[in-house]
């Protein structure tokens, strides 16, 4: 059984769930028309239950979604819906802080100003379905809302629903995405090189690169060592790779797996010179 705290609109209630003890949204068609708070329901039919959390722990549930205006709230239940499509699990933590953003998205552009994403770029490569899924959030939120987000907003909400695949936070993602976007731009200025964006070999140094912190992070590292092969053959390579694993390892307070530069230096060479590994 339900207690209703707050009906959003016809489409949404927040609740709280006697059994679990833990507030809830429940979203869907119809399920807040003729609702009251305080009133007690059971089983709604067709609706998506949304587990809660905040940003700031000392935040209730109440204050933020007070803060949040429904057709928000409802646009990234929608949002994660379509995620599902292509992931099909997607965590439903994500509502709040997701549908938070989008507030603060369209409060950006209403007054026509936007907030910087310089890696959007490297977003779009190492999420590339999320991304994909947050596109389709932009087209919900004009269709919900009215208002257009930008492409660096499409980035952050990239983040969100990535966060509801991962245990990380958006936070640590972004970070994550910094610390690697610096890692490229350290292999282009070696070699003299921009990298096409869309090149497979691309992609996959991105994707390493990412892995290598994730690896980094739990204290793992690459089961393979070609650190001999790559100073024997390509000791340029093997240089810059230890360069960006001691900067990653500066950058994340820990030191980086020595079996990562051989591991890495692969990828690398394949960018700068398909033909040589």
């Amino acid at each position: 059984m339900y207690r209703i705290i707050k009906v959003l609109n016809n489409n949404g209630i927040l609740v709280y769930d006697n059994e679990t003890r833990k507030e809830m949204i429940l979203l869907g068609n119809g399920v807040g028309f003729g609702k009251r708070p305080a009133e007690q329901i059971g089983h709604v039919p067709g609706a998506k239950i949304y587990s809660l959390v905040t940003r700031q722990k000392q935040q209730s549930v109440l204050q933020v979604v007070n803060g949040i205006r429904p057709e928000f709230i409802e646009a990234s239940g929608k949002i994660i819906d379509e995620a599902e499509k292509i992931f099909q699990k997607v965590s439903r933590d994500i509502l709040l802080p997701m549908a938070d953003h989008i507030a603060l998205a369209a409060k950006r552009a209403e007054e026509n100003r936007q907030i910087p994403n310089p890696f959007t770029p490297d977003i779009r490569v190492l999420f590339a379905r999320e991304y994909a899924a947050a596109l389709k959030g932009r087209e919900i939120i004009r269709e919900m809302t009215g208002y257009e987000i930008s492409d660096d907003e499409v980035g952050f909400i990239t983040l969100h629903i990535h966060a509801g695949l991962s245990d990380e936070q958006v936070s640590e993602t972004l970070e994550t995405t910094r610390i690697i976007d610096e890692g490229i731009a350290m292999i282009e200025r070696a070699f003299g090189q921009k990298f096409e964006e869309d090149s497979l070999a691309y992609t996959r140094l991105m994707s390493h690169l990412y892995y290598m912190v994730a690896r980094t992070r739990r204290g793992e590292s690459a089961k393979a060592d070609f650190n001999d092969f790559i100073f024997a053959n390509y000791p340029e390579t093997g240089k810059v790779a230890e360069q960006v694993c001691a900067y990653m390892g500066s950058q994340l307070r820990t030191e980086v797996a020595r079996e990562e530069i051989g591991f890495l230096a692969i990828h690398i060479q394949r960018v700068i010179d398909p033909d040589a590994v």
